[in-house]
């Protein structure tokens, strides 16, 4: 596949426009980083209201998640700009207008930290704080695990610790039967024919049907279906939950081989997490062992909430994430 990061790729992919009705302070801009280009969303600070010991606005990185893209962060972007934080809404490779670099590989968590890695250097800045939902989610708890020193504060939302989500599988026949769809992905090209059948309308049925959904407009529906057309290929966003199962399966052969010892690793940065109580896919009891790995640990549980905090109860996520950040600087 042809890098997109070569000149001439440079020259044809544009920046993405938004919708004439997004705010005029969302910045569309793309970056080259990590051989591949990465479209984003930038919200300029209010720099009157930061309030950080250096008096930079503090770097945060908005992780989204399938079958999603930059703009589900929409109800967040301009609240935590407002309140002083550089705000950077990634596409995640594979999606909308980032690229899809081919393979299986390409979608390995060493590859994803180094995307995350990339986008705050070219920030300017040698940390962040990572906000992630679902894969993104997956991504932010990783990044802090193998590059703690990149990371202020994580929020993640509705996204196990990798490692208990490992050893949740073996032990929960209900989540086993829950992340079947992970399985299901591991086939070749059936899944690309599911997902791009009929102008991707199984981005509209998952964002109708399942439990939460209702909070979705008609035009967050039409902007995510229509991001998923934009994308390079549909094996993009299917390829991190082959990459998920492939590392999922390599690690219990080790382990049961004995060649890997049951490792549960820490993670010692702040950390708030948001669970919506009925996701369809995520049993509550993943977080049961949590406060173990993670010492400087919130969580925030949200009942009759399914798998999309952020969207079904906007005003409430985006209140204790702001909170939560402003408390982690003044070390309250």
């Amino acid at each position: 596949m042809t890098n997109n990061s070569s000149p001439s790729n440079r020259n044809r992919r544009q920046p993405a426009p938004g919708s004439t009705d997004d705010p005029a302070e969302w910045h569309h801009e793309t970056a080259y980083l990590n051989n591949i280009a990465v479209h984003y969303v930038t919200v300029t600070p209010n720099l009157d209201a930061v309030d950080h010991p250096t008096g930079a606005a503090p770097l945060v990185v908005l992780l989204h998640g399938f079958p999603e893209h930059w703009y589900t962060w929409h109800h967040q972007l301009s609240s935590l700009a407002n309140a002083g934080y550089r705000v950077v809404a990634p596409d995640l490779r594979g999606y909308n207008r980032s690229s899809a670099p081919a393979g299986v590989e390409s979608y390995r968590t060493a590859e994803l930290v180094a995307d995350v890695r990339g986008l705050v250097h070219h920030h300017g800045s040698s940390r962040a704080t990572l906000i992630g939902h679902d894969i993104g989610g997956l991504i932010a708890w990783e990044t802090a695990i193998r590059e703690p020193e990149l990371v202020d504060q994580l929020a993640i939302l509705n996204a196990p610790h990798p490692d208990l989500y490992r050893r949740h599988l073996g032990r929960s026949p209900t989540q086993l039967f829950r992340s079947l769809y992970v399985f299901a992905a591991q086939l070749p090209w059936v899944p690309e024919r599911i997902l791009e059948a009929d102008g991707y309308r199984v981005v509209a049925e998952t964002l109708t049907h399942l439990p939460g959904t209702e909070a979705f407009t008609e035009t967050d529906i039409r902007r995510f279906r229509a991001a998923m057309e934009q994308s390079e290929s549909p094996a993009g966003p299917l390829n991190y939950y082959r990459a998920v199962g492939r590392d999922t399966v390599e690690t219990g052969l080790r382990m049961l081989l004995g060649r890997e010892e049951q490792t549960q690793r820490a993670v010692d940065v702040p950390t708030l997490v948001f669970w919506g109580e009925h996701d369809p896919a995520l049993e509550v009891t993943l977080l049961d062992g949590l406060h173990r790995l993670v010492p400087d640990l919130q969580v925030s549980r949200l009942p009759e909430t399914g798998h999309w905090p952020h969207i079904e109860h906007p005003q409430r996520v985006t209140d204790e994430i702001r909170s939560f950040l402003a408390n982690a600087q003044t070390g309250g």
